[in-house]
């Protein structure tokens, strides 16, 4: 386990450096092939984090079909920009001893063949044998030969079988080794052969555009006869995303927005003052998250660099669009209220903002400056604090600073194209010489 954060605060101590560092030492291994992943996202969905993608066999063909496939997909998947860090657990090649039990010396020497095969699973493998209650836990048991008896292939002449007569049998005399190459396991997903590779997405992309991009790898280099799906978080961000589609949810929710809005200034025309005012504070956090990223990559590592648009700015932009919409509501309520007291559009859109500047500023920069902290977070889950301090001080400055102006020439081009008139008659004192007068 890594050591705590405290502990750890040197760029050459972090998770991706470490990530990184280990990679290149785990590849210089001669013995076999090694990678190491993140964790899941989710404790308990998956066994690593990044996607899980399933290359299915469907036509029942052998292994080299589909080991032959999966190189090819792998090969081809790699040369795009959006997937990071490719690989498979899936050896088709791995050596391996195939025991052949002769059953016509077998039937000759008069013994079961149940028992060959028991003998050698016993004492080349491990066999069970029942359970045994201690400490408050059932446990098993296995009985199995000690490792230096059972490393090579000719350690099975010693042992022995009993025949139907009494007489001890080696299995020597009854079984025969070959070296063959084979899979180390064989996965079957929806009952197909499969083999399972594991990744991420590269600096700078989404886990969706790098699930897309092996789907589109798919059908530029696979037959008929292959097949794919997901495993862990992957299949369930892919069933997400064959739900209702975001675009419909977003369009109903400004639906809705407007109708409440609508009702609130008994007008059809003003709630789009405060629906346009809201992408100014979207365009700040996108821009922020943008120039940060550019930033630190002009000074770190692309692994290191992990600041981008995820369920945690989108998380920061609910926040914004709220606040965005506060603001505009205020100044145009305000504005709206002294355009129906009898001053003109310019200046009742001019006094909206003025009476609500200084609330709108105090209130922004509050928010601001309570949200530095998520800014420079550090430690354990800095990133997801950093991007959506990111996201939430970007767009807040933005409508501060922008949305002041923006929101009264809003309010002026929406009443003017509108044509907006007065709810209420404006009301001018009288003097009673006024009165007696009349």
């Amino acid at each position: 386990t890594l050591k705590e954060w405290s502990d750890r605060k040197t760029r050459e101590e972090q998770f991706q450096t470490i990530k990184q560092r280990l990679n290149g030492e785990l590849s210089k291994l001669p013995e076999g092939i090694a990678f190491d992943f993140s964790p899941p996202a989710i404790p308990g969905v998956g066994t690593a984090g990044g996607f899980t993608f399933v290359l299915e066999d469907r036509a029942g063909k052998d292994v080299p079909f589909l080991a032959a496939n999966l190189n090819t997909f792998i090969e081809a998947a790699r040369k795009r920009p959006e997937i990071a860090g490719l690989s498979t657990t899936f050896l088709p090649s791995v050596p391996q001893q195939f025991v052949d039990v002769d059953e016509d010396k077998v039937l000759k020497q008069g013994v079961p063949i149940s028992d060959v095969y028991r003998t050698i699973q016993a004492f080349m493998g491990g066999l069970f044998v029942n359970y045994f209650n201690q400490f408050g836990r059932q446990w098993q048991v296995y009985v199995e030969a000690e490792g230096e008896y059972r490393t090579r292939a000719e350690n099975v002449g010693q042992f022995y079988v009993r025949n139907k007569n009494g007489e001890m049998v080696p299995l020597s005399a009854i079984t025969a080794f070959q070296s063959r190459p084979g899979p180390e396991f064989t996965m079957r997903y929806n009952m197909y052969r499969s083999a399972q590779l594991n990744g991420a997405a590269a600096p700078g992309y989404s886990s969706a555009q790098a699930m897309k991009a092996l789907e589109e790898v798919f059908d530029q280099t696979m037959p008929r006869e292959m097949g794919y799906d997901y495993l862990a978080m992957s299949f369930q961000e892919k069933k997400a995303q064959e739900g209702i589609p975001p675009s419909v949810i977003f369009g109903f929710s400004l639906l809705f927005v407007f109708l409440i809005l609508a009702a609130l200034y008994e007008s059809w025309s003003l709630p789009f003052c405060v629906l346009l005012s809201t992408p100014v504070a979207v365009f700040g956090a996108f821009g922020i998250l943008w120039l940060r990223r550019a930033l630190l990559g002009a000074f770190l590592p692309p692994y290191e660099v992990q600041i981008e648009g995820d369920e945690y700015s989108q998380i920061g932009l609910v926040m914004l669009i709220g606040l965005a919409a506060k603001n505009a509501i205020l100044i145009v309520e305000f504005a709206n209220d002294e355009f129906a007291k009898g001053k003109d559009l310019v200046d009742a859109a001019l006094e909206g903002a003025r009476l609500r500047l200084r609330p709108i500023l105090m209130t922004s920069f509050a928010f601001i400056l309570g949200s530095v902290p998520l800014w420079t977070a550090s430690g354990a889950g800095s990133v997801a604090r950093q991007i959506m301090g990111t996201t939430v001080i970007g767009g807040m400055l933005a409508a501060s600073v922008i949305g002041i102006f923006f929101i009264p020439a809003t309010y002026y081009m929406v009443q003017k194209v509108s044509g907006a008139t007065r709810t209420s008659v404006p009301v001018t004192s009288q003097t009673p010489a006024q009165v007696q007068g009349d």
